[in-house]
């Protein structure tokens, strides 16, 4: 008779929208001159390398819980302009000898912004990944195309990520709330042809879905079986959420995931580090610390909060 001892092995997974994490080159199929040297912001190469080592920084806490550390294994990103970011993200920056791998998409975004995701190929094996292109519905703009990974982790199971950026709430909630729903439907549709494959898959959809957890959009899916691991997630220095709005916490960002993973799920916070706060003056208590406030060069991170949710995978060890 075979007897097994199962081992549990953790996986941590980011979730960031970094805001404007944009190169000083201008590109000339892009509107991306208001982040150049010669643009409104005066993005400078300066500038730049301290926007990529605070973003770094900030990936790098996302490891902290309590007296043990390690580097988070996967971060999704939103908000990065290119792949020439990710490489200099993952191999010039602080993190550059994290010894991580990225994948990115190359959207129809006016302003040029992707979605990404960088992985530990340690604890991560991409197998397969294609963006899933969107076609704007009547009176929606181009958005982020949504980006799909299948890979193996370290118990040999297949994980599916998808990375999304959804259509932002410029114009009004209401009016934009169908281009909100059309990311939902595209995503609902890619959960049903993984589970014709697979009965029990292990699915997380992460990135900043400008819409709260009791919207259309994210009850839809969690009417495709997938839960929000990020919705009770606990702030340590005041942020009660991920982003901040004239005074009010909410998250837009999230994680959601299939059944199978919530069961694994340990624990789930907003990494809302001293470092990356600042005081808010106006409306009291503590918001994100920018990398501008206005047009006010700032030196901050981002207008989000990271979120970080770690898993307990099972393993047998023959």
């Amino acid at each position: 008779m075979n007897t097994f001892l199962f081992l549990t092995a953790f996986l941590t997974f980011v979730e960031f929208n970094c805001e404007n994490l944009f190169d000083f080159r201008h590109d000339s199929l892009k509107n991306d001159i208001e982040f150049t040297p010669e643009g409104d912001r005066k993005w400078t190469e300066r500038k730049y390398w301290n926007k990529l080592n605070n973003i770094s920084k900030a990936i790098i806490s996302c490891g902290m819980d309590g007296k043990d550390w390690h580097l988070p294994d996967l971060v999704a990103l939103c908000e990065v302009e290119n792949d020439s970011v990710m490489r200099d993200l993952t191999k010039r920056s602080l993190l550059r000898n994290a010894n991580y791998e990225y994948l990115v998409t190359n959207s129809p975004d006016e302003r040029g912004i992707d979605v990404a995701l960088i992985y530990d190929p340690m604890h991560f094996q991409p197998i397969r990944h294609y963006p899933l292109r969107i076609k704007p519905m009547e009176g929606m703009r181009p958005t982020r195309d949504i980006l799909y990974v299948a890979g193996r982790i370290i118990t040999d199971d297949t994980l599916h990520i998808f990375v999304v950026h959804a259509p932002s709430r410029y114009g009004g909630e209401k009016p934009t709330r169908p281009h909100r729903m059309l990311i939902a439907k595209t995503l609902c549709g890619a959960i049903d042809s993984i589970r014709l494959a697979s009965s029990d898959p292990n699915i997380i959809i992460a990135g900043d879905f400008n819409d709260y957890a009791d919207s259309k959009a994210l009850m839809q899916l969690q009417l495709h079986g997938m839960k929000n691991a990020s919705h009770d997630a606990k702030d340590s220095n005041g942020a009660k959420a991920t982003y901040k709005y004239k005074g009010e916490w909410n998250s837009i960002d999230h994680i959601m995931v299939s059944q199978r993973l919530y069961g694994m799920k340990v624990f789930g916070r907003i990494n809302d580090q001293a470092f990356m706060l600042e005081p808010d003056e106006k409306y009291g208590g503590v918001q994100p610390y920018r990398t501008y406030r206005a047009w006010r060069y700032r030196n901050g991170y981002s207008d989000h909060l990271p979120l970080v949710v770690r898993f307990a995978l099972k393993q047998p060890d023959r």
